[in-house]
């Protein structure tokens, strides 16, 4: 998980004096989550509605509120230090774009596509108001690795054909006001039963919307996410309630952690392994969380002594079954597990290729399956990162390149795999390889085996 350094200093700079409407046109643009991450690719059309706030600036919003992202000139975040084309560099947001530093081969050649794009959506707290509506940009928007002139980014105009022949699924739409309780149950309900919402924080979106739509066709009923009483009643017949008790051990205050993932390959290969950084973390992972939605459950805990009662959520077993199809679906981000006789075993969020580096279409293999692998650097097959020269193995961990899983297909360099950053699986693009999260790439690839296919569909 990435630290957000620049919220507080964010936090000034939208509270100061209006800053003046911004060019589609002008390049010179970058967009701004609000925990200060500068976004590496354009968002998908159907998933934001584009806004100007009271300050003139345009803002893109999902479709339940929350603000994704702010408009802003690289002039606009101040002192900051800056790469060498004047944009933000990576180091001033955590990583601020990519990507030049796409990680890329690994034995056997997987491509990765870690893309460090941006981190959970948060709510917006005036939520759609003092927004007037705006159409949606068609202009690349500048990152750090843009000279002047280039734009590899994706459009937000979507294709209309496609557009027509393929609608996304509809966003639940609840009735009143859920409390974030309610909508954590649901979202354990969902995860319990092979419908993966991705990362359980309690706040509604896209990836429940589709989590949802697939309960239904695994289950072949349909859930009425409205429904808390049932949804309740269910979960006391597979597992329990949605959040429960966990004592804090030794084992989990011990680690071993590491103080924080550097981006340089060279420190990466010299670290004893990609562990995770606090035990909040490997928690958060542990139990399918978001890492900030555990530390707002259980305020003030100091989470490194033993013996310290935390809440945490309650996600139940992981699925069972034997895969002998999988699908790809680039238009919904979502992966879709099929047993032998062609039930619908369980479904993944994804982030699956971006129009510039594309995932492959047709179908494929399942070639091997590594658990906890390592990541092979090999300047000469992919790209070369900062001034590394030489070919660099990074040690297994859940923060490595690949997270804690490869699936390698039998298109070259391709590949289904885990992520350190599992808030944005879903919501961002990947460089071609399918990225779920940790725990949904360990659990999909314990009911895989080679030979299984793997579809890519449009």
């Amino acid at each position: 998980m990435l630290t957000r350094t620049l919220a507080f200093s964010l936090l000034m700079l939208l509270a100061a004096s209006p800053a003046s409407a911004q060019s589609l046109n002008d390049r010179n643009v970058i967009l701004v989550t609000p925990e200060g991450d500068v976004l590496d690719y354009v968002p998908d059309a159907a998933d934001v509605i584009v806004r100007t706030n009271k300050r003139g600036q345009r803002v893109l919003i999902d479709h339940y509120g929350n603000l994704v992202a702010t408009e802003m000139r690289p002039g606009d975040l101040g002192g900051q230090r800056r790469s060498q084309d004047g944009l933000p560099g990576v180091e001033d947001y955590a990583r601020a774009g990519g990507s030049n530093e796409d990680p890329g081969y690994f034995p056997a050649a997987p491509q990765s596509d870690y893309d460090g794009s941006t981190g959970s959506l948060p709510t917006y707290s005036d939520n759609n108001e003092g927004y007037q509506d705006q159409p949606l940009p068609s202009d690349g928007i500048a990152n750090d690795n843009m000279g002047a002139g280039e734009n590899d980014m994706a459009s937000l105009d979507p294709d209309p054909q496609a557009t027509e022949e393929r609608q996304p699924d509809p966003a639940i739409q609840l009735d009143g006001k859920k409390s974030q309780y309610e909508i954590t149950a649901l979202q354990v309900f969902l995860d319990r039963e092979g419908a993966s919402p991705g990362v359980i924080d309690g706040k509604m979106g896209m990836n429940v919307s589709k989590a949802v739509a697939a309960y239904d066709k695994i289950t072949g009923e349909t859930l009425d996410p409205n429904n808390i009483e049932d949804i309740m009643t269910r979960l006391g017949y597979s597992g329990g309630l949605p959040i429960m008790d966990y004592e804090i051990t030794a084992a989990d205050a011990a680690g071993p952690y590491v103080a924080s993932i550097p981006e340089d390959y060279a420190h990466k290969a010299a670290l004893p392994g990609m562990n995770y950084t606090s035990v909040t973390e490997a928690l958060a992972e542990r139990f399918h969380m978001d890492e900030a939605y555990l530390k707002a459950l259980n305020p003030g805990v100091d989470f490194t002594i033993p013996g310290t009662i935390v809440k945490v959520v309650n996600p139940g077993q992981p699925k069972k079954g034997e895969v002998a199809r999988i699908v790809a679906d680039k238009f919904r981000k979502q992966v879709y597990a099929y047993d032998a006789a062609g039930q619908l075993l369980a479904a993944y969020p994804a982030s699956i290729g971006s129009s510039d580096t594309p995932s492959p279409s047709g179908v494929h293999t399942v070639e091997r399956v590594a658990l906890n692998p390592n990541y092979t650097y090999n300047p000469k097959i992919n790209f070369q990162q900062g001034n590394n020269t030489k070919v660099l193995t990074i040690p297994p961990g859940p923060n490595g390149p690949v997270g804690t899983v490869w699936i390698a297909l039998s298109k070259p360099t391709y590949g289904i795999h885990g992520t350190p950053d599992p808030s944005r699986i879903g919501r961002s693009q990947s460089h071609g390889c399918i990225r779920l999260t940790n725990w949904d790439a360990t659990e999909l690839a314990k009911m895989v085996k080679p030979g299984v296919t793997v579809e890519f569909i449009d």
